[in-house]
């Protein structure tokens, strides 16, 4: 009896994701998404429930990730991501996105260009969990496979990208919230 509900309760949130990846950005969730353990102001912290989710239902019950949870569910990472990792995701926020150059955002969410979005998406993600008291200054091997660029003076920052609100605790991994998207050397955006 316990497995079967188990199971439905996994088959409705894959369905929910789903759903959510689906949906427009002005969608949000009623659930909430765990308090990082450092003191942080951004919209992305707000009550931590007993128990932290996947790092993508932890993504899909904040409106802030909106766009980052569209754009998983475009590249077809959200299995992935709710996998039993561990990872570390440097989670743009839905502003970092915005930021991107006019257009990007919507050439890149086009299934013709599903492998480059997957290599920006991937370029977020180290496959370890590093909460923030362990990150160190450096070159940092992603998913994605290439390096990304770790500094650690006046904040965490990764690739020039600001951790705006660190240790996100997910039941697979953690989540950094960063102020702006990083995109892999060998990705030009401005080709698509």
């Amino acid at each position: 009896m316990r497995r079967t509900r188990l199971a439905t309760a996994a088959i409705a949130v894959t369905a929910a994701l789903t759903l959510a990846a689906c949906g427009s950005s002005d969608e949000s969730s009623t659930a909430s998404t765990p308090t990082p353990t450092a003191t942080s102001s951004s919209p992305a912290a707000t009550e931590t429930p007993a128990e932290a989710g996947t790092i993508v239902e932890v993504a899909s019950a904040n409106p802030d990730f909106s766009t980052l949870v569209a754009a998983v569910g475009a590249a077809g990472l959200a299995e992935t991501l709710s996998g039993p990792g561990p990872f570390t995701v440097f989670a743009p926020t839905n502003e970092a996105f915005a930021a991107l150059p006019a257009g990007v955002l919507d050439k890149l969410l086009l299934p013709e260009n599903k492998d480059v979005l997957t290599q920006i998406l991937t370029y977020h993600v180290v496959a370890a969990e590093v909460p923030s008291s362990a990150v160190e200054a450096g070159k940092v091997k992603t998913v994605e496979g290439t390096e990304a660029t770790i500094t650690t003076e006046g904040g965490i920052k990764i690739d020039g990208a600001t951790v705006v609100t660190p240790d996100v605790e997910a039941s697979n991994g953690v989540i950094h919230v960063i102020d702006a998207v990083i995109v892999p050397a060998g990705v030009d955006v401005s080709a698509l």
